[in-house]
C-alpha cells in the first residue's frame, strides 16, 4: 500500500462561500437558519397551540344525590289504551289489565254511576205496535260504555206486554256480547208468592254471575240480589207508588241486611211528552265504587227488571196481563 508524499498538494475543495444569496440546500436535510431564509408572507408564528378543553363534569338538574341504579328501565302496561274511532263516537276507554275481571267488565271497575237511556222507537210511538226495546248505557260523563238490545217475539210482546219474557244482549263498543239477561215468564201479584219475577245475569254468556229475584210483598216492591253461589248480597227496596208524576221515581239499594243504604235506581222524569206518548225511560244507577264488577253487572239487569216491571205501558196485552 502506497502513501502519497509529505509535500504533495492537498486536494481541491468546492469554492467556499462568497455570494450574497446562498447555496440551495442539500436534498434531505432541513432548510438551514441562515439569512435571507424568512418564514413565506402571510404565515403568523405559532402561539404555541390550543389548550385542552376543560373536563366534563355533569350537573344535577335536581340539585340532589342522584338515583341509584336498579337495572335497565321497562316500561308499564298502559291503563286507558286509547281506542281508534271512540273519542269521534263517544265511547268510554276501556281500562286495561284489570286481573280477575270477566272480558268487557273492566269499564265498571271505574264507574260508580250509569245512566240508561232507551231509545225511542218511533213505529211504536204512531201505532202503538211493541216493538224490541233498545237502550244506551253511559257513564257520568255521558261517554257510551254499553248498547243492549232486547230479544224477543211479536207473539209475546204484543200479548203478555210488561210480563213478558225476553232475552237481552249487552254490547260493547266492538259488538261483542259482555252481558246476557234472561227474564222467564213469571208473575208480579202478591197472590202468586211462589212465581214472582227474576232476572239471570251472565258475563261472560253462560256464566252466571248473579240473580234479581223478586220477594213477596204486599205494599212497597222488593228484591233480593244475589251473587253466583245464592248468597243475597244487596236488597232493592221500592217505594209504595211507582208512577212517575213530574218527579224522579227512586229504588234504593241497601246492604244485604237492608240497614244501610248504598245506592239508588232512579227512574228519572223525562218530559210531559215522552211520558205520555212513550214509553221510552231514563235511568240512573248508583252503586259503590269499590263493588264488585259482577254485581254492578247484576245491578244494570236489575234496572232493565225494574223497567219491564213497572214502567212498561201495557199496549195490545193490557188484559192478558192484568189477569196475571
Amino acid at each position: 500500500m502506497s502513501y502519497p508524499p509529505p509535500n504533495s498538494q492537498p486536494p481541491a475543495y468546492p469554492t467556499p462561500y462568497n455570494s450574497q444569496y446562498p447555496p440551495a440546500p442539500h436534498p434531505g436535510f432541513p432548510t438551514p437558519n441562515a439569512p435571507g431564509y424568512g418564514p413565506p408572507q402571510g404565515f403568523m408564528p405559532g402561539q404555541g397551540g390550543y389548550a385542552a378543553p376543560p373536563p366534563y363534569v355533569p350537573q344535577n338538574p335536581y340539585n340532589g344525590p342522584p338515583a341509584p341504579y336498579n337495572g335497565p328501565h321497562t316500561m308499564g302496561p298502559v291503563i286507558n289504551q286509547p281506542i281508534p274511532g271512540s273519542a269521534a263516537s263517544g265511547w268510554m276507554n276501556m281500562p286495561q289489565g284489570i286481573p280477575n275481571c270477566p272480558p268487557g267488565l273492566e269499564y265498571l271497575t271505574m264507574i260508580d254511576q250509569l245512566l240508561v237511556h232507551q231509545k225511542v222507537e218511533v213505529l211504536e210511538a204512531l201505532t202503538g205496535f211493541e216493538t224490541k226495546n233498545k237502550f244506551t248505557v253511559k257513564n257520568s260523563l255521558g261517554q257510551k260504555v254499553y248498547y243492549a238490545a232486547e230479544e224477543s217475539d211479536c207473539l209475546t210482546r204484543n200479548c203478555c206486554g210488561p210480563l213478558r219474557p225476553f232475552d237481552m244482549q249487552i254490547l260493547d263498543n266492538f259488538k261483542n256480547e259482555i252481558i246476557h239477561l234472561h227474564r222467564p215468564l213469571a208473575c208480579d201479584s202478591c197472590c202468586f208468592p211462589c212465581c214472582l219475577q227474576s232476572m239471570e245475569v251472565s258475563s261472560p254468556p253462560g256464566t252466571i254471575v248473579g240473580t234479581v229475584e223478586q220477594e213477596w210483598s204486599i205494599f212497597c216492591p222488593s228484591f233480593a240480589v244475589k251473587n253466583a253461589s245464592g248468597d243475597t248480597v244487596l236488597r232493592i227496596e221500592g217505594p209504595f207508588c211507582t208512577m212517575s208524576i213530574c218527579g224522579d221515581v227512586e229504588f234504593k239499594i241497601m246492604s244485604g241486611d237492608g240497614s244501610v243504604q248504598v245506592g239508588k235506581i232512579s227512574k228519572q222524569w223525562s218530559g210531559v211528552i215522552r211520558e205520555m206518548f212513550t214509553d221510552t225511560d231514563y235511568f240512573g244507577i248508583t252503586f259503590p265504587m269499590d263493588l264488585d264488577v259482577r254485581m254492578k253487572a247484576v245491578m244494570l239487569g236489575a234496572c232493565f227488571l225494574i223497567d219491564a216491571m213497572f214502567f212498561e205501558k201495557a199496549k195490545g196485552g193490557e188484559n192478558a196481563s192484568s189477569m196475571l
